[in-house]
């Protein structure tokens, strides 16, 4: 091969890596942007009683649209890996936290996610639950409750 024609191919891989770098970049941000409207992501949540960070929960979707949530890891200072749901019944009792699907069953229903289960590691107990987007994405609502979505209480989540 003559030294233009390496020159050529040479411009030519620059090129073309150039334009697949923007390709790559313009899904990532059409991805983001599509992220923004689901609550499919990393989610901080937040400690009821002193408002700090408390754990770091990642919500997925499976192929039916179907929305559940694990924990990823607890945050803060007395975030211990080893903790498990010592308070759960049935398939969870003694589960260790980090890794735990604690969200289960959310479908789409218009703005918000509905007819799920959430379970309160705290307690152990599981409640219905809802969830709806706030804020262009970037907050996320979390509502358990008992029977009547008007008898619970909500959490207000933050995209990472």
């Amino acid at each position: 091969m003559k030294i233009s024609q390496k020159i050529t191919l040479t411009k030519t891989l620059k090129h073309l890596l150039a334009g697949s770098a923007l390709a790559i970049a313009s899904l990532l941000h059409a991805a983001a942007v599509l992220a923004a409207d689901t609550p499919i992501g990393k989610w901080e949540t937040i400690d009821d009683k002193t408002g700090k960070p408390k754990s770091l929960v990642e919500i997925t979707v499976d192929g039916n649209g179907v929305l559940s949530g694990k924990i990823v890891k607890g945050l803060g200072p007395d975030a211990n890996p080893d903790r498990r749901c010592t308070a759960c019944k049935g398939e969870h009792k003694d589960e260790l936290l980090r890794g735990m699907t604690f969200i289960s069953g959310l479908k789409k229903d218009d703005d918000e996610w509905t007819g799920g289960t959430i379970i309160d590691p705290e307690s152990g107990k599981t409640y219905k639950c809802n969830m709806h987007l706030e804020e262009g994405g970037q907050k996320l609502v979390v509502r358990g409750y008992i029977g009547f979505a008007l008898v619970g209480r909500s959490q207000t989540w933050n995209r990472q």
